[in-house]
């Protein structure tokens, strides 16, 4: 009864476009844990339990809420479905987390850590040094380029589908990054595989996200860019960070460039709102110098 309640659930935010991957996975998690005790509906006692076993407060919190919203839409239709109390584990709070913005330097040493990547024989390194190198020039979303398939290399760019906004774009590239992905292309389909993907695995077939990223963080460990596995650090989504700061820090303070590029750059990164670029963007010299400049202009203005 909890499962298939649960199935029905998850698949309503699926077919109303929502990946709702996470709390899929935490929901089924609950149910693992509560039907052995004999429950058919979330019991509060039982959500408390479970929730409370998890290794850090930030994780009941999420666990809790997760399932609070759950048993809130099921007891509509079930008022067996109890629900829990929703600060038992103090109030969900989600705080923004820095960006690490990369320099040149540090995309360099990431791009020759990936090229020394084994086995010889295999095109391993290139792969990844293409696309985290994509990734960097680009801002495209890891998920976005692990799912490019080959017939989306286009004359024109990159077709992005189905995006995160269940949309698809297309993504001009920069004559050197186009030059780049050919070069990769050219090797990748060498490989006898019916893997239409663009960037294969050792065996042949698309890579996954958790593989993909348990390398870049070994590549960040081995450049001294991130410390030990649990210690906090740069990621492959400040990629994306970076690229978007980079390319604003090109409107050099003009105010009439600077709105020009972020209504620009919100569409080429696939946002559904130019608000939605704000929250990439993190202070940097360049950028606080440009802003500098035209607080200046603005003032100068007011006093002639």
């Amino acid at each position: 009864m909890l499962s298939a309640d649960i199935t029905r659930y998850v698949e309503l935010h699926h077919e109303l476009g929502f990946k709702f991957r996470l709390q899929a996975c935490i929901l089924r998690h609950f149910a693992r844990f509560a039907e052995p005790r004999g429950d058919d509906f979330v019991r509060t006692t039982t959500a408390m339990v479970w929730a409370g076993e998890a290794p850090s407060v930030a994780q009941r919190r999420e666990r809790l809420a997760i399932v609070r919203r759950f048993a809130l839409r099921m007891q509509a239709e079930d008022e067996r479905y109890e629900i829990p109390p929703a600060q038992m584990f103090g109030r969900l709070t989600r705080r923004r987390r820095i960006p690490h913005i990369y320099t040149p330097d540090e995309l360099r040493r990431l791009l020759e850590a990936a090229s020394r990547l084994g086995p010889e024989d295999s095109i391993r390194a290139d792969t990844h040094v293409t696309l985290f190198a994509l990734l960097a020039s680009t801002g495209l979303r890891i998920s976005e380029a692990l799912a490019l398939q080959l017939d989306d290399i286009t004359a024109d760019g990159l077709v992005i589908r189905n995006t995160k906004f269940r949309k698809s774009r297309l993504v001009p590239l920069h004559h050197t990054t186009r030059a780049g992905l050919e070069r990769y292309i050219a090797k990748r389909i060498r490989r006898c595989t019916i893997d239409s993907s663009v960037f294969l695995s050792l065996w042949d077939k698309g890579l996954g996200y958790s593989r993909t990223n348990a390398v870049f963080l070994e590549l960040m460990r081995s450049i001294g860019l991130r410390g030990p596995p649990g210690v906090p650090g740069p990621c492959v989504h400040d990629l994306r960070h970076t690229f978007a700061v980079r390319a604003l820090e090109s409107a050099d303070g003009d105010g009439e460039a600077t709105t020009r590029h972020i209504l620009a750059l919100s569409t080429y990164l696939g946002h559904a709102h130019p608000s939605d670029t704000y929250w990439y963007l993190q202070a940097t010299p360049k950028l606080m110098e440009g802003i500098s400049k035209a607080v200046e202009h603005f003032f100068v203005g007011v006093e002639s």
